[in-house]
């Protein structure tokens, strides 16, 4: 993750669409090849990764990330004269001179009038403000198409700003400073006009330093591909980075998921694309891999040898309530199980990373993806809330909702058992569920240990040998904590042994704050860290694993067993868990 130093701020090496400007030397210890074609490659070394650039001139005459060559030119061995900050060598004197002018980073979210731009967006840059970790010059502009001033946007978002519970200054003062570099531009998402205006006062504000820009795209995803047009070909950086991160959903299934990125790579390299997921910025998950590699106690543990099964548990205790025309288009596999379950599936059961850089970690997740079997409709089931009364207060039905169709069959609960075949977890059951309108709201992984065998103290277990097996669990959310169920002896003059917890409760044993997920994933998408965002290749695969099955959903159209809203979700949930003689672990009441 990256830190709150200024130093990640530093721009990486950028060239002028000069054709009399050619790359001299070495970056890095590689030769920068030219290709001799109408349309030029240049493969430039930054941040440890190779970026594919290619020509592509827009409207307002920036490069598209872009550089441009004449046939006639080649290398020189001029001498060195500069080196710049990152050790690297200055292919041309405009470079080093950008090198030396201060940088500024200019945040745009497009889409700010909707709810997560308002609720969890803005917040986060607040935060990351508060804590000093937003460089020295910054910009903040919102981007919608509702009607507002830049007063009438500051006041929206400081309704949403909160400070951090240690006050270190004052919060008010922070804010205020805040919202002075919040700045508002009404615009169409696929007006290149509005851009071309939108750049206007992005460099009115950038005031002649090094412009680095950030894209946020908090909008539908059916104009992902038109606001990265205008906002590549008219308000791209000319001379610093340009990045864009984009939302989920990335698209329904394996077809339109594979079109939404040919057409973003149109105008983007996938080094430009963030996909987050914020579910990788919570602590906990980040968490999981520091667990794992740096205790001795549990690498040796983390295989089919020792581990019975593993259960990915997400419940939310409230409906769709003002996303129903968005979720009845998705339901819960597409919404929550595909992405976020998956996602930490693939992080729990890796194998050990070359190194801890963002491309070694996200090869390891792809050749999980890559073992898993393909979904079968026998190892899922689905469910639906239905509404019902319990004392004086009347819970709506998923069909209540005015923005859902009477005959829904979208399922808002889905539990289903996947399988790795490879030689870690061959035969291991993940078992995954996830639900709304549940009982209680929780994320968890939890981690069911073998019996042990040939134990000496089965007899004071009675026949239930489940009683007896180690369990690890790790709540993401809420009241984050990592806790290992052991067996031990009671007090007393007999032999009685009870279930007891080795806790780790996080606002006990940390009492600062714990950062919210967004603001991790902005500081890492800043510094140009990759590692919690999603690569194509993972998303093709995820996508590979759950698209046949809801195919099969949708064309046979399986009804989705009702559930009572506030219960604890379909009776079939447990059926599919005795199919592989497994108990959830999430029914007992040891969530201390």
């Amino acid at each position: 993750m990256a830190t709150c130093s200024s130093s990640s701020f530093i721009s990486p090496s950028s060239f002028n669409n000069d054709p009399t400007q050619l790359p001299k030397t070495l970056q890095k210890g590689l030769l920068l090849p030219i290709r001799r074609s109408n349309i030029p490659l240049l493969h430039i070394h930054s941040n440890s990764h190779l970026r594919k650039q290619f020509q592509s001139k827009c409207s307002n005459g920036y490069p598209l990330n872009a550089v441009h060559f004449q046939d006639d030119l080649s290398p020189t061995n001029e001498p060195v004269k500069n080196i710049l900050k990152d050790g690297t060598v200055p292919s041309t004197e405009a470079e080093a001179e950008a090198e030396a002018k201060e940088t500024t980073i200019s945040i745009t979210v497009v889409g700010a009038s909707g709810d997560l731009a308002k609720k969890k967006i803005f917040p986060a840059l607040f935060a990351l403000f508060y804590e000093d970790c937003l460089p020295k010059h910054f910009t903040v502009f919102g981007y919608a198409r509702s009607k507002l001033t830049d007063e009438e946007l500051r006041n929206m978002i400081s309704r949403t700003l909160t400070c951090r519970i240690d006050k270190r200054e004052n919060c008010s003062d922070k804010m205020v400073q805040f919202l002075q570099r919040c700045f508002y531009h009404s615009g169409q998402y696929g007006s290149e006009e509005n851009f071309l205006e939108l750049d206007r006062k992005l460099k009115e504000k950038e005031a002649g330093r090094l412009p680095n820009r950030l894209f946020y795209l908090s909008i539908p995803p059916n104009i992902f591909v038109d606001a990265v047009r205008c906002a590549s070909c008219c308000a791209s950086s000319a001379t610093g980075w340009t990045r864009v991160i984009v939302e989920k959903p990335f698209g329904r299934d394996s077809e339109s998921s594979g079109e939404l990125t040919r057409c973003l790579k149109q105008y983007l390299t996938e080094d430009q694309i963030f996909r987050i997921d914020h579910y990788l910025g919570k602590e906990l998950v980040e968490n999981l891999s520091v667990l794992r590699f740096s205790n001795l106690v549990f690498e040796p543990l983390w295989s089919r040898q020792y581990i019975r099964n593993v259960q990915l548990i997400f419940s939310e205790d409230f409906g769709v309530e003002g996303r129903g025309g968005y979720f009845d288009s998705y339901g819960i596999i597409r919404d929550i199980m595909q992405n976020h379950l998956l996602q930490i599936l693939a992080l729990f059961a890796m194998e050990t990373p070359v190194s801890l850089d963002a491309e070694d970690i996200r090869n390891e997740k792809v050749k999980v993806l890559r073992s898993m079997r393909t979904l079968q409709l026998d190892d899922v089931v689905v469910g639906q809330y239905k509404g019902h009364t319990k004392g004086s207060k009347t819970y709506p039905s998923y069909t209540d909702d005015p923005t859902i169709p009477n005959h829904s069959l979208t399922a808002t609960f889905a539990a289903a058992a996947l399988f790795i075949d490879n030689a870690r977890w061959d035969g291991v059951p993940f078992l995954m569920k996830a639900g709304k309108a549940l009982h209680n709201r929780r994320a968890e992984i939890r981690v069911q240990f073998r019996h042990v065998p040939g134990n000496l103290y089965k007899g004071k277990f009675g026949m239930d040998m489940d009683e007896a097996t180690n369990e690890l669990v790790i709540r993401v959310q809420p009241d984050e904590a990592i806790y290992l169920t052991i067996n031990n002896k009671i007090p007393g003059l007999g032999m009685r042994l009870d279930r007891s917890n080795l806790n780790l409760l996080y606002k006990a044993r940390y009492p600062r704050e714990i950062p919210d997920a967004y603001e991790r994933l902005l500081l890492d998408a800043m510094a140009g860290e990759r590692r919690l965002f999603i690569r194509s290749d993972e998303l093709d695969a995820a996508w590979a694993l759950f698209t046949p099955l809801l195919k099969e959903l949708e064309e046979k159209k399986i009804a989705p067993e009702l559930y009572p809203y506030g219960s604890r979700g379909p009776v079939g949930e447990h059926y599919l868990a005795a199919k592989y003689n497994i108990r959830w672990g999430d029914l007992t009441s040891d969530d201390s």
